[in-house]
């Protein structure tokens, strides 16, 4: 029986309005409406990728953020470092409006080769938080590890183990490795690190890949060279642990070495470490009291997650945990997200909904 064109059309009706109530936000001037609700508040962005030769596929497209940036300063909006904007509630200074800070997580070569390039062009500040091991090439990503495997595999199907579960998974087209990737991906977050790093080893076996010791040219990590080039441009860099596992999976042991182990070795390396811990994947059950607790006892001036969310005007003393949840929004690639996000829009709708900001 063919569709009814009638309820096609109602059911695209709420993201049609939605497209074009974003466009609307380009309009000169219309983003001024939402002005009042972007005071003494401020935007993180976060962001992972840049597209370009050997780098991820999906990463961020260079002209784009080229376009973002140069509209936040054309619109003069106050870009800021991350460690700025903490400051301010920890010192009982307000937020400045419209404040927007930028971060980057985990440290690849395309953050200094071409991410790093494009912030300075624009004169904006921007933290990148590093892996240490990662840098050190002592390791390479675990999902990158996951991702090579199932890119890579000549079989057309694996069947693997992941603790006491049997996975199988069909392997006849780009389409089905990539959903696999992130079905194996997104299963490891959730088990204890051991089980995690056995469960990739045998995947490895099973889809009859031998992974590099080293991480190939596609997931490479920068140099500490590379690393005090950047702060030259003004970029600065914070801890990221040592080998990013997710820290409330691990010992209370280890989660102390990551956290107090990264910092020891980013502080050798970079001429300017920012007192600042971003939490590998940053959910809400990826981190813990036990993690805030360590990090305010190494008087990090805060932290930052990986969930939505404003910075807004609050006096906040040293070491509570306000200040080690401080929440992001992923950056958007289309500019209509993007105002959104800073003109005082979303957080419009924040306020209307009664979610915290």
């Amino acid at each position: 029986m063919a569709a009814d064109p009638r309820l096609e059309s109602c059911a695209c009706a709420p993201a049609m309005l939605k497209s074009l109530a974003l466009q609307l936000l380009l309009v000169p001037g219309a983003d001024a409406l939402f002005a009042p609700f972007a005071k003494r508040c401020g935007v993180v962005f976060m962001l992972h990728r840049f597209r370009g030769v050997d780098s991820a596929a999906d990463g961020y497209d260079p002209a784009a953020l080229r376009r973002a940036l140069a509209y936040l300063r054309r619109k003069k909006y106050n870009v800021v470092s991350i460690d700025t904007l903490l400051r301010c509630n920890l010192e009982g200074r307000p937020v400045p409006d419209r404040s927007i800070a930028f971060t980057i997580d985990d440290g690849y070569r395309d953050h200094a080769e071409i991410g790093a390039p494009i912030f300075a062009e624009f004169d904006c500040p921007v933290t990148t938080f590093v892996t240490t091991g990662f840098l050190d090439e002592e390791l390479w990503f675990w999902w990158d590890q996951i991702q090579f495997v199932f890119a890579n595999s000549p079989l057309l199907s694996v069947c693997t183990q992941l603790g006491d579960r049997t996975l199988e998974y069909s392997l006849q087209s780009a389409t089905e490795r990539a959903a696999a990737t992130s079905d194996f991906v997104d299963r490891c977050k959730v088990v204890a690190n051991d089980v995690k790093l056995e469960a990739i080893e045998r995947l490895a076996i099973a889809g009859e890949v031998a992974l590099p010791a080293k991480a190939p040219a596609r997931y490479a990590p920068m140099t500490w060279d590379q690393l005090r080039a950047c702060e030259e441009r003004g970029m600065t860099f914070g801890p990221h642990t040592v080998t990013h596992p997710i820290l409330s999976r691990v010992s209370d042991q280890q989660s102390r070495w990551e956290l107090t182990e990264s910092w020891r070795r980013l502080s050798e390396e970079a001429r300017r470490p920012v007192p600042v811990f971003c939490y590998p994947n940053g959910g809400s059950s990826d981190y813990s009291q036990r993690e805030i607790a360590t990090l305010a006892e190494m008087r990090f001036l805060g932290a930052v997650i990986g969930s939505a969310g404003f910075v807004s005007s609050r006096a906040v003393r040293p070491g509570q945990p306000e200040s080690f949840q401080t929440r992001r929004f992923p950056f958007p690639d289309r500019l209509s997200y993007l105002v959104q996000s800073v003109s005082g829009a979303e957080r419009m709708k924040y306020l209307l909904r009664g979610e915290p900001v």
